[in-house]
């Protein structure tokens, strides 16, 4: 028995073809496509059809898949187990997140990781497009999210909430006010995310549970959070953003929360992985390195008020 017959029959089988599997484990098809016909002509059975244009496994496939899955994660258990005991995870990593991500909530935890786990690498994709995980190889991936994710075929793992506040610079409010009121933002210049330029709007919620939206002319209008932070402390106007993008800036003091009580948004972040089954020590390791470390960025929101 050859444990990589089994090991890339699955990961075909899972990654539903040779190609994306190939992606995924960073191997050429011709080898996956030889340890399967291995497997088979040692079982004397066809696990896959396959041709140019379809991918399909049989009947018999199907049963073996379960059989070889199960021996896989007993592997993978056992393997682990003496791993944590020794701490010396190893593998790689691939990890897609977006710009904001990557820049103000992971920096600290991945350098971390990375520094208690020498022989473990990561491959960050950074991106502010919603990335298929199977088709892309990844392991995990981290969201940030107003609503539920929609792919429920996904393992989900709430990390922490992400309020959104108003922030402007002190120059701003010393020239144009300070606003006391939601209704008094409608005299006041925006700054928005997003490229269309029309009109935007800030969505709020009080204290109380009570619920504003207010107009507002944008100034500026981006995709990139951070070159509208970066207007927002010279001045330009007021901006919406998540309160751990703007952290470090209001203790510094260059940007000040603009009606403290209330919050422009409810977001939380979560974490994506493809699949509970046949996770890799390592990247099951980062996954509960990130759940225990967000956390502080929850509570880090929560002091800027």
């Amino acid at each position: 028995m050859d444990l990589n017959d089994y090991f890339y029959f699955v990961h075909v089988v899972e990654k539903r073809g040779f190609a994306p599997a190939g992606r995924a484990l960073g191997v050429p098809k011709s080898r996956l496509s030889r340890h399967v016909r291995q497997l088979e002509d040692r079982l004397g059975a066809r696990l896959i059809q396959r041709t140019s244009r379809q991918f399909a496994v049989t009947d018999v496939g199907e049963t073996f898949y379960r059989f070889a899955r199960a021996a896989l994660d007993e592997v993978d258990a056992a393997e682990a187990a003496v791993k944590r005991r020794t701490n010396t995870l190893e593998g790689r990593v691939r990890l897609t997140c977006s710009v904001g991500m990557a820049q103000f909530a992971l920096r600290e935890a991945l350098v971390q990781f990375l520094v208690d786990n020498p022989r473990v690498d990561i491959v960050q994709h950074v991106t502010n497009r919603a990335v298929d995980l199977v088709e892309g190889g990844f392991d995990l991936a981290i969201r940030a999210h107003t609503g539920p994710l929609p792919d429920s075929s996904l393992v989900q793992r709430r990390l922490a909430d992400a309020p959104w506040h108003l922030f402007a610079g002190p120059a701003y409010l010393e020239s144009a006010g300070v606003p006391l009121t939601p209704e008094a933002l409608d005299e006041h210049t925006g700054l928005k995310l997003g490229y269309a330029p029309e009109r935007g709007s800030w969505s709020l919620r009080g204290p109380d549970g009570a619920r504003v939206t207010v107009p507002y002319r944008p100034r500026l209008c981006s995709d990139d959070m951070v070159t509208l932070k970066d207007a927002a402390t010279q001045g330009l106007g007021i901006v919406g953003l998540p309160g751990y993008i703007c952290r470090d800036d209001v203790e510094s003091g260059r940007l000040v929360r603009v009606l403290p009580e209330w919050t422009a948004g409810d977001a939380e972040i979560s974490l994506l992985m493809p699949s509970r089954r046949g996770v890799m020590p390592a990247v099951r390791a980062l996954a509960e390195h990130l759940q225990e470390v967000y956390p502080t960025v929850t509570r880090l929101n929560a002091a800027l008020g």
